[in-house]
């Protein structure tokens, strides 16, 4: 008698090493990454049984954002609000400035 140990494990793939600006905290530790799940025998992964979405994951604060890559045109309107240390422009949401890294 033998036993066969096996299963289906997720692994995150980083798409590009250039960070983007994450649209939550608003620093630059966003980057393109994919989780991809592998069929592993005994632990070892043997082939991806599914390929993930792109999306951003961001290092500080560790969430994900789903679609297209982070566009910082479209994050940054006309009449946005400014950092108080340096006067970069800020959105509402971000908790940390793109520009100087000061919390906001």
């Amino acid at each position: 008698m033998f036993f066969i140990i096996g299963g289906i494990s997720p692994k995150v793939k980083t798409l590009d090493e250039n960070p983007r600006r994450c649209p939550q905290c608003g620093l630059n530790q966003a980057y393109p990454t994919r989780i991809d799940h592998y069929l592993n025998l005994f632990f070892i992964p043997l082939f991806p049984v599914k390929r993930g979405e792109p999306t951003l994951l961001c290092r500080n604060c560790q969430t994900m954002s789903g679609g297209q890559p982070f566009d910082e045109a479209t994050e940054h309107p006309s009449g946005a609000l400014k950092c108080s240390h340096c006067g970069g422009d800020l959105k509402v949401k971000y908790a940390y400035c793109p520009y100087c890294g000061k919390h906001v």
